[in-house]
């Protein structure tokens, strides 16, 4: 039921989320940015801490009464009525739209639909774990976000360096201006300049008109610089102006262009080694790393796999428009006794095969016959 209703509500033009406990609702609930929630009756509301929406298969006056008054917006019963549920998710949003006295309602809240949201936010997954290390991580995240500090993100390939960096992005005070990345190591050093700080008409042959860079692009929001480690000495000493200064000039040009950009950078190589071989100014790194923020390995964080496996099947499943598939817990087992050398960017690759080549359900022989 869980399934179809997100799929219904997704045709509504409303952006969902599904958890299958309330362990990973309140996970949801803390990386992730809600208005409401629709869940089973029994759990405890206020761990939402969202207006609720109940629903239950087994109604009575007491139920309903003891969910109003712990601040459920409304009650329903299965099977649901879609057009009831519908009804009340945009009288709740039409309150909030036309209600500027927020005192006369419990949740002066607007609904996010796919139309309106930004790019940023509708593109950002959740974080989805809950061991020792990943919890550390969000820890930064709450505390550094809302200030201006630029972050340094370190971590080896497919950690999740680039989710982190649209948590820092969407929990700060910017969240509703440009999030830009850019990634250092795809751009021929030629040519990263130019990708940076944008070019004038004929500052060199392929200029055949202006064109603004990264961090004019960025203005007002955070700029991602990937893969910070991959860039050439010439590019970091104007980096390190721009950041210096605030201000950047295109190439080709002769004035100077004031920015307000927050940059994030992130690099899989150890910076202290690269400075040591001449490779990265010192200056740029005390710039760049305010605060750094290192990214667990999976290995590191094992007890976190099947929470990640089962947000990757029912990702997979959705966007495939394939059917919901369950997976074995000696399944699971094999996939979690894994080195994963690629990390959450490997493990999303193997279920999505393991969806694409199982049958109803994920078995240990299908790991075994799969996942070479």
């Amino acid at each position: 039921m869980r399934n179809s209703l997100c799929e219904r509500l997704r045709f509504e033009n409303f952006i969902t989320y599904d958890a299958d406990n309330i362990e990973q609702a309140e996970l949801l609930c803390s990386t992730t940015q809600l208005d409401a929630a629709i869940i089973e009756y029994g759990f405890d509301i206020e761990r939402v801490a969202l207006p609720t929406i109940i629903v239950t298969a087994t109604p009575n006056i007491d139920t309903a009464i003891d969910a109003l008054r712990h601040g459920a917006i409304d009650y329903l019963t299965t099977p649901l009525d879609m057009n009831r549920l519908l009804e009340t998710l945009r009288h709740f949003d039409s309150d909030a739209d036309n209600d500027s006295d927020s005192s006369r309602h419990s949740y002066p809240y607007k609904l996010r639909h796919s139309s309106r949201r930004n790019g940023s936010n509708s593109n950002t997954q959740p974080i989805i774990g809950n061991s020792a290390g990943i919890e550390h991580v969000r820890d930064m995240i709450r505390r550094v976000a809302p200030s201006d500090a630029r972050v340094m993100v370190l971590g080896e390939n497919g950690t999740g360096k680039e989710l982190v960096a649209r948590w820092l992005h969407l929990k700060s005070h910017r969240a509703a201006a440009p999030f830009v990345e850019v990634n250092c190591a795809a751009i021929p050093a030629e040519l990263i300049e130019s990708e940076l700080f944008g070019h004038e008409k004929g500052s060199f042959t392929s200029a055949v008109k202006q064109r603004k860079g990264k961090f004019e692009l960025a203005d007002g929001g955070t700029l991602f610089m990937d893969e910070i480690g991959d860039m050439s000495l010439s590019a970091q000493a104007k980096v390190l102006r721009a950041l210096q200064e605030n201000k950047i000039t295109r190439v080709g040009g002769d004035r100077d262009i004031p920015v307000d950009v927050r940059v994030v950078s992130a690099t899989n190589k150890d910076i202290r080694h690269e400075i040591e071989l001449g490779h990265f100014r010192e200056d740029l790194y005390h710039r760049l790393s305010v605060i750094e923020i290192d990214v667990p390995p999976l290995r590191d964080r094992r007890d976190d796999i099947k929470l990640l496996v089962e947000h990757f099947i029912n990702e997979i499943c959705l966007c495939q428009a394939i059917s919901s598939k369950s997976i074995d817990s000696e399944a699971m087992e094999l996939l979690s006794e894994r080195t994963w050398t690629g990390n959450i960017r490997e493990l999303h690759n193997v279920v999505e095969r393991l969806i694409i080549l199982s049958d109803e359900r994920i078995t240990a022989e299908s790991v075994q016959l799969y996942c070479h």
